[in-house]
């Protein structure tokens, strides 16, 4: 078997590999043949849909009833299903990330106690589309500083990110 380095993450964990980045979420790559390499992100959106369709009926029924303040609240959350939407399609789920399709690698470390640590994977999929793939680190409650840092440090050492400036 070729050489990897692992890292843990918010749900599993990461692997690098020679030729690929493989995400796990038990740390076994020996099923690596079994896991789902296609973009499941879209169930995500269609429940965005749904819940959208949903808020608008009952904001517009608020509207024609003349209900100011019960129609903002459901209004707000359709702008925002919508943001998230539009936001979300260029996000991709896809557990194995070839080397050789990957344009950029991002870190965005930790804001203490609002965000984790977090990198931002770009790369190009199966349909020639540029996607990202974020790997959330672990928290803080979970030795998250060791973990990101030794995450940090795999990747730098793989040349997938440069030093922080």
């Amino acid at each position: 078997m070729e050489e990897q380095k692992k890292f843990k993450t918010k749900t599993g964990f990461c692997h690098i590999f020679d030729d690929r980045i493989v995400l796990t979420s038990d740390g076994n790559v020996e099923n690596i043949s079994k896991l789902n390499s296609t973009n499941n992100i879209n169930r995500i959106l269609i429940i965005y849909g749904i819940l959208g369709c949903l808020f608008s009926f009952i904001s517009y029924k608020k509207f024609i009833e003349k209900d100011w303040l019960d129609f903002i609240i459901p209004f707000g959350c359709v702008l925002y299903l919508l943001y998230g939407t539009v936001r979300s399609r260029k996000y991709s789920d896809t557990p194995i990330i070839e080397r050789d399709r990957i344009k950029n690698i991002k870190f965005y470390p930790a804001k203490k106690f609002l965000t984790r640590a977090y990198f931002k994977v770009d790369f190009e999929n199966n349909k020639n589309n540029i996607k990202s793939r974020l790997i959330m680190l672990p928290g803080s409650l979970s030795s998250g500083l060791k973990e990101t840092n030794k995450a940090y440090d795999i990747m730098c050492e793989q040349g997938l990110i440069g030093k922080v400036q």
